[in-house]
């Protein structure tokens, strides 16, 4: 075994980058030994064993990755992938940035060093603050960061002068106390990270089935005759999916998988718990590969609409009985223009009959999306089209059918049932000052590029935020820091460090929390938290490892706190008796959120409990405007990319997860020790006059007004010759986040447009 490691001394070597060819296939031994090695290079041998054991199981904890859900009933050995495993290793590290450290870096050092190095250096033991002209965040009590905190709170001009934001690993008790506090105070300003990525989903689902949740269980793969996998990598970004993919295989399923790079894990996925997965050739998971231009994807569905139309392949029954707007969306796609089809897919007109066919011939259908989706300008109108191929052909309330954006945090969906939103509707309003006897505002709040804006123009002076890393995750990375350096006050309540904690107010404070792996104990015993997967499943978490230091404090501590800082001891919401026993936050919880009736003896049972969706459960759609699922006609987009220029896509690395960056390595790609590459196919590098190996600066092009356009760079970036869809490129985020326009978001959700980049690389010579 290799000995657990100390934190890199030196950052990242970008002259060390080596490019070899991309993987036909993910997981195997390759992902149990990057998860061990890895595990052991942070945690030691012995707490990486206890702490996997416990992950995802029952008795356990739940994975701070991704939102994918756990099996029902029988659960494995190993009920993890290798990048949970990571994000365990991650947290329950050893290592430790304490007081010493501090002292040893001032800002400025720590402000040079990449987002890779700082998370490498261990888990935040104290809460420290940055005072104004300070060159080193320096060791703070608890109370004086409560007081700080509430004295610059309470000082504001209005309560809409300060931006509560949240990352999708708070737990449900915390989000909920979170947006409890938030409203009291007096502001919807909850913008969370739901803004950047699925938010396009929520709004389409909204208006088409009338809730903004997938409408699938997990059970439902092992029942589908096809799955069509569309924007998005579960390889990378969700590998406890292959599973249900295989198993799905098993059962008789075909897979489509629709995507301008041809990733690893869905061309064929060696399970590394079972025979066939560690010496065998594994399994073959899509059974067609359509390479789609990106933003293609609202042309493709409407042409899939227009081909089942066209031979009579609707479900008539369904789309009688429980839709509307039919008439009109069937005019529009019968119009549909097969040669702006062609420009904006890429695709063989072959292909696209094709997955009409299997579509046409599908009894059940699961369709599958994440933000390969959802960070388009027109993302909203093309899961609307996924929305009505789905209804048109009645996949929607009936076993192994139905529409399944996959999140990407792993309690993303949880905030937003808990309230985490600028605009929640008026049911949940009401439902909190009838339970808690105050007044909350009505006046809908400030998201995340609404909030950028809001601070860049000197209109919020605090910014507060429960986990993530702001800084880093979000758009337009140059306006985001000046941003967030304009506030007089930046918090944040972190495990680690992160960019967001170098890009700093005028005074600055980290908060150190409790992981989701380590136990919390309050006045009442132990307690656990609860989460929501992707699929609605709500379920008990606990952890088990001793706190990495026992300054920290649970973020419901760390609400429950401040909340009686800022609103003082006469407020009528329990703060001091939610802190204290986090079965009273529930019961609460029950009488506000819709669902979560009786949610203490629910969620204690063994795999919890599944929250309402009356489309899945009964083919009612009452959340809609009408009372039905919706069609939509929607105008197609076509995106036009001048000569000479690309569509860039952002996207994660095998070895990040969202902004944490856990190594070097992109496995899957063939990129080892470096991050700054651009991924063009060798037909535009021949028209470009650029060869595998050259150094560009990458430069976006935005029309800013219509007198011409603005331009944006990003320096040095690697180009790698890559089988991705002509005229298309990708990049890693954050590295690329710059070329993002803030003002670039999709119509309806406003998520920023990081899919859809229009650039120029330019070469450089030395």
């Amino acid at each position: 075994m290799v000995p657990m490691s100390k934190p890199p001394q030196h950052d990242i070597d970008e002259s060390r980058l080596d490019v070899t060819g991309p993987k036909r296939w993910a997981a195997g031994i390759p992902g149990v030994a990057v998860s061990l090695k890895r595990g052991v290079e942070q945690m030691g041998v012995a707490r990486t064993v206890t702490t996997l054991r416990l992950l995802n199981q029952r008795e356990g904890f739940d994975c701070p990755g991704c939102a994918w859900p756990e099996p029902q009933g029988h659960r494995k050995l190993a009920e993890f992938c290798e990048n949970g495993a990571k994000a365990v290793a991650e947290e329950a590290t050893r290592r430790r940035v304490g007081p010493d450290f501090f002292a040893a870096h001032p800002i400025a050092d720590l402000a040079g060093k990449t987002d890779y190095w700082l998370g490498q250096q261990g888990r935040i033991t104290d809460p420290v603050v940055l005072r104004e002209g300070a060159s080193h965040y320096q060791p703070i009590s608890w109370s004086d960061a409560f007081a700080l905190v509430a004295d610059r709170l309470t000082g504001l001009a209005d309560p809409n002068e300060a931006v509560f934001y949240t990352s999708g690993r708070t737990s449900n008790e915390a989000a909920f106390l979170y947006q409890l506090l938030v409203r009291s105070f007096g502001t919807n300003n909850l913008p969370d990270c739901s803004n950047m990525c699925h938010e396009s989903s929520g709004a389409a689902l909204s208006e088409t089935t009338g809730i903004g949740k997938g409408s699938v269980s997990i059970d439902d793969f092992a029942r589908a005759d096809l799955i069509v996998v569309v924007g998005q990598n579960p390889g990378t970004n969700h590998p406890r999916m292959l599973s249900a993919l295989e198993e799905a295989k098993k059962t008789g399923a075909k897979i489509v998988a629709v995507n301008p790079l041809p990733e690893a894990g869905l061309l064929r996925f060696k399970n590394p718990q079972n025979v066939r997965g560690v010496i065998g050739a594994g399994t073959q998971l899509a059974d067609e590969f359509l390479q789609i231009r990106l933003g293609g994807d609202q042309a493709l569905f409407q042409a899939v609409g227009n081909l089942l139309l066209s031979w009579d392949a609707a479900d008539d029954e369904f789309v009688r009985n429980y839709t509307d707007g039919f008439a009109e969306y069937a005019e529009h796609v019968r119009e549909l223009d097969w040669d702006a089809v062609d420009t904006a897919t890429g695709l063989p007109r072959k292909q696209v009959e094709l997955l009409a066919r299997m579509l046409a011939d599908s009894q059940r259908t699961i369709f599958c999306w994440a933000m390969g989706l959802t960070q388009h300008k027109h993302s909203v109108q093309t899961i609307r089209e996924i929305a009505n191929v789905a209804l048109l052909r009645g996949m929607i309330g009936k076993p192994g059918a139905g529409l399944c954006p996959v999140r990407g945090h792993s309690n993303v969906q949880g905030d937003r049932t808990m309230g985490i939103w600028e605009k929640m509707p008026e049911k949940f309003m009401s439902a909190l000052e009838t339970e808690f006897g105050i007044t909350v505002p009505r006046e809908h709040g400030l998201d995340t590029v609404a909030s950028i804006r809001a601070m860049r123009d000197g209109k919020a002076r605090v910014f507060f935020a429960v986990g993530g890393n702001f800084a880093a995750a979000t758009p337009d990375t140059e306006v985001t820091e000046r941003a967030l350096r304009s506030c007089d006050l930046t918090v944040h309540v972190s495990t680690k460090l992160n960019r967001s904690h170098v890009v700093h107010g005028k005074t600055a404070l980290i908060l150190p929390t409790l992981g989701r792996t380590e136990s919390d104990l309050q006045h009442s015993g132990e307690q656990f938290v609860t989460v929501e997967d992707s699929m609605s499943v709500v379920h008990r978490s606990r952890g088990r490892l001793e706190p990495a230091s026992d300054r920290l404090l649970s973020e419901v501590s760390i609400v429950c706190r401040l909340a009686r800082a800022v609103l003082g001891p006469d407020h009528p919401v329990p703060w001091e008796e939610f802190e204290k026993d986090y079965d009273v936050v529930r019961d609460r919880i029950s009488r506000v959120v819709p669902g979560c009736a009786d949610y203490n003896e629910r969620v204690r049972r063994p795999d919890g409990f599944v929250l309402p969706h009356a489309p899945r459960d009964a083919r009612e759609f009452s959340g809609t405007r009408t009372g039905k699922a919706h069609f939509s006609a929607n105008e197609l987009t076509v995106l036009r990319v001048p000569v000479g220029r690309l569509l860039l896509q952002t996207m994660r690395s095998h070895d990040q997860y969202n902004t944490t960056i856990y190594g070097l390595d992109d496995r899957y790609r063939g990129v080892k020790d470096g991050r700054r590459v651009v991924f063009v196919s060798p037909a535009d590098l021949d028209e470009l006059d650029l060869l595998d190996g050259h150094y560009v600066d990458l430069v976006s092009e935005w029309p800013e007004d219509p007198t011409g356009v603005t331009e944006r760079r990003a320096e040095r970036f690697r180009v790698v010759s890559y089988p991705t869809a002509k005229g298309c490129a990708a990049a890693y985020f954050p590295e690329a986040n710059p070329l993002v326009p803030l003002d670039s978001t999709a119509d309806v959700s406003g998520t920023p447009t990081s899919k859809s980049i229009v650039v120029r690389l330019e070469r450089l010579l030395d």
